[in-house]
């Protein structure tokens, strides 16, 4: 057992300081990687590729539409106008599919953003591959500016037979404290 005096009002302070600096690490040492394994595992939380996806000659699939829903909100505190130019598109599996999302800075600042992708059904989301994204980088975005941010992305043909609808929804975060030095460099 711990002892560090023969005050037990010491010895109380010492272990209780002792157990939070204890699950304190626990939380951010060992459950952030074993969330990401688990779901990676079971193939829950729609979690997208964070990289560039290599498309591979699989040709179209003609047979089959595919409903593809887009989603845009903003984490709490964030400011900026952002949304889809489109909210609704239908595509064939295989087929290269290109849209554009909108964003706005309408503060007197400039700010950095990064946007997380999500995608449902979440057993979709290896199915959903993203061949250029926004969500790749993180965007600056200069003061009372506003800018187009393009996706490209393709649905592989072995999207199971009954998922008829993919939504991906994007929610966008502040970044500009997190950025190293001065607002990104161009």
């Amino acid at each position: 057992m711990l002892r560090v005096s023969s005050n037990p009002v010491l010895d109380t302070v010492v272990k209780l300081v002792a157990t939070a600096v204890a699950m304190f690490a626990f939380v951010f040492v060992v459950m952030v990687p074993l969330y990401d394994v688990l779901c990676d595992a079971l193939g829950i939380n729609g979690k997208t590729s964070g990289q560039a996806y290599t498309a591979v000659q699989a040709g179209v699939d003609e047979s089959r539409s595919i409903t593809i829903q887009f989603v845009a909100t903003n984490n709490e505190g964030m400011p900026w106008e952002f949304g889809p130019s489109v909210t609704r598109m239908v595509v064939h599996p295989g087929a290269s599919n290109d849209t554009v999302f909108h964003a706005r800075n309408p503060l007197p600042r400039p700010m950095v953003a990064q946007a997380i992708p999500s995608v449902s059904p979440s057993r979709a989301a290896a199915y959903f591959h993203k061949t250029e994204c926004f969500c790749f980088n993180q965007q600056p975005l200069d003061a009372e500016t506003a800018t187009e941010m393009p996706l490209q992305f393709i649905v592989d043909r072995d999207l199971p037979a009954d998922i008829k609808t993919i939504t991906l929804s994007y929610t966008m975060f502040d970044v500009t404290d997190m950025v190293s030095g001065s607002i990104a460099a161009r």
